[in-house]
């Protein structure tokens, strides 16, 4: 143990799980209050910084003085290093303990804020989706560590459920953010909140420290080559979900060239980890039957989660509106995100798991369901019921989902925690970029579609069409000639049939959402009757 713990003799099941995580001592009910305080404004935090850029993109960009498609590079990045920080985190961890790794990372996250705010560019804010990426995963598990110093040894598992729901609430509340609070002075307020984020979250675990944790050397040298080989080969891939489906994926040689340097990244980090002798990223117990479905599972459900995030938001900002009126929507959502914590943390135990999971597959298809009806008449209320049950659908799948892998890696050993926590945060992470780019192209392939559709009936001798292109709309009364009346009728006509072609498009995408959802219930419900057969002819066997 680290110094300063000499007064205390911890008890067995007091005693860190894996070196790098704290100790779990009995705590008074004062501390304990505090700790749930902890949780609460680091797991909120985690994400809002990263999720108020995502949200305001577009408006950024031309802050920034960069077009969509560059700035779109901020998440991406984001993700990217989000997503590989585990290789050098949870390693770092347990060599170096939990303060000084998260405070660094919390330290360098508050300095390149403060860079932005200082000398605000592209540059600088890309440093700060980089940093913000790592500082995150340290939140996200900070937040983990803060709930288990809560509950007794047989409801620890809670923590985790409640930990990882509420990080995802960052992005529902970056929604409900005014958008000309964060503009004020060139987007000053933003880099403001983002320097706060860091400067709290540091002061609150300044203030409330863990217990102390087991340190061991951890790090090889081979350790730092695979890093090396998978962060830039990740930030590529990243960078292609991110800017497919605006560039298009076979318009831009740009993209085909970052995923042919990629590939041989990914595959010499594969080559020196499958034939080490303690690989940093266990790739022969991801290959394992259980591991493989895990992956499919978790995969197509948080593709399916991005029907929220894209689908929704995508219908009703092509109607015209912003974000300063989804408000009330993103509050249920956040409402509906809450009770699926409680929900989840309260029933929550490994024989529920497939269940958990089939029902939160049943609930985001049915959500989906319902939105597939929309016309160009829908507004936030008329997505308040569906919306609601994907945001309850998301928050007892992503819990359970992590402590699935929490105790496969409890019965092998610490060595597989780093190899499931960037397959956790892959599938999580970079499967919300699959999630948006594949349903984003198929909204713009059906968009096309159906304006062909569309346009094959507009027959020029349609007396309903002929009226619509001599009306002109408004500007009939100004417009005398003829001819110029004819050619703002068309312009008309043509914005509104797009307009229909891209609402139905969004219904496609639902569709699709909800036949997605239901054939993970299905292989859900196929898992479910395998595990139980099992059983019986087990109890059988033994008696």
């Amino acid at each position: 143990m680290t110094a300063g713990v000499a007064d205390y003799q911890f008890a067995p099941e007091e005693r860190p799980t894996f070196p790098g995580s704290p100790a779990v001592p009995t705590h008074p009910l004062v501390r304990r209050v505090g700790y749930v305080a902890v949780a609460l404004l680091v797991g909120i935090t985690a994400t809002l910084g990263n999720a108020l850029v995502n949200v305001n993109i577009a408006s950024l960009s031309g802050a920034m003085g960069v077009y969509v498609e560059q700035a779109t590079w901020l998440p991406a990045i984001y993700v990217a290093f989000n997503a590989s920080a585990g290789l050098t985190l949870i390693k770092a961890r347990a060599q170096f303990g939990i303060p000084k790794v998260t405070h660094g990372s919390l330290i360098a996250y508050a300095a390149a804020a403060l860079l932005q705010f200082l000398f605000p560019s592209f540059a600088s804010a890309v440093v700060v989706r980089a940093v913000s990426g790592v500082a995150a995963s340290s939140l996200v598990t900070m937040t983990i560590y803060s709930l288990m110093q809560v509950f007794p040894a047989k409801t620890r598992a809670m923590a985790l459920v409640i930990g990882v729901g509420l990080t995802q609430l960052g992005s529902p509340i970056a929604r409900m953010v005014p958008v000309e609070m964060l503009a004020l002075d060139h987007w000053q307020s933003l880099h403001l909140i983002e320097l706060a984020i860091a400067l709290a979250a540091s002061a609150a675990l300044w203030t409330l420290p863990l217990p102390p944790s087991v340190c061991v050397k951890s790090f090889e040298p081979l350790d730092f080559v695979t890093i090396a080989l998978v962060v830039p080969a990740m930030t590529l891939v990243c960078g292609v979900l991110s800017e497919g489906r605006l560039l298009w994926w076979m318009d831009t040689p740009g993209l085909g060239w970052a995923l042919v340097t990629a590939v041989p990244l990914f595959s010499a980090a594969a080559a020196i980890e499958w034939y080490r002798a303690n690989p940093l990223i266990q790739l022969r117990w991801i290959g394992t039957g259980e591991m493989l479905r895990f992956v499919f599972v978790a995969l197509v459900v948080r593709l399916a989660l991005a029907e929220q995030t894209y689908g929704a938001v995508g219908i009703l900002t092509s109607g015209g509106l912003t974000n300063d009126q989804l408000r009330i929507l993103f509050a249920l959502v956040v409402v509906a995100m809450v009770m699926g914590i409680l929900v989840a943390s309260a029933i929550f135990s490994e024989q529920r798991l497939p269940k958990l999971v089939f029902a939160a597959a049943l609930l985001i298809a049915f959500g989906a369901w319902i939105d597939s009806s929309a016309t160009n008449l829908v507004r936030p209320p008329q997505l308040y019921v569906s919306q609601m049950l994907i945001a309850f659908g998301t928050t007892i799948f992503m819990g359970p989902a992590l402590i699935y892998g929490f105790l496969r890696v409890l019965r092998l050993g610490a060595n597989y925690l780093v190899t499931f926590i960037v397959l956790f945060n892959v599938t999580q992470n970079v499967g919300g970029l699959v999630g948006s780019a594949f349903l984003g192209s198929y909204q713009v392939a059906a968009t096309q579609a159906h304006l062909q559709a569309l346009s094959e009936h507009l027959l020029a001798n349609n007396p309903q069409v002929m009226a619509r292109l001599q009306s002109a709309g408004s500007a009939a009364q100004v417009i005398v000639d003829p001819a110029q009346r004819s050619t703002q009728g068309a312009a008309l006509l043509a914005q509104a049939m797009t307009r229909e072609a891209n609402i139905l498009a969004y219904n496609d995408v639902f569709n699709l959402v909800a036949l997605l959802s239901l054939a993970a219930a299905a292989f859900m419900a196929y898992r479910i009757a395998v595990l139980r057969y099992q059983r019986t002819r087990a109890q059988g066997a033994s008696g």
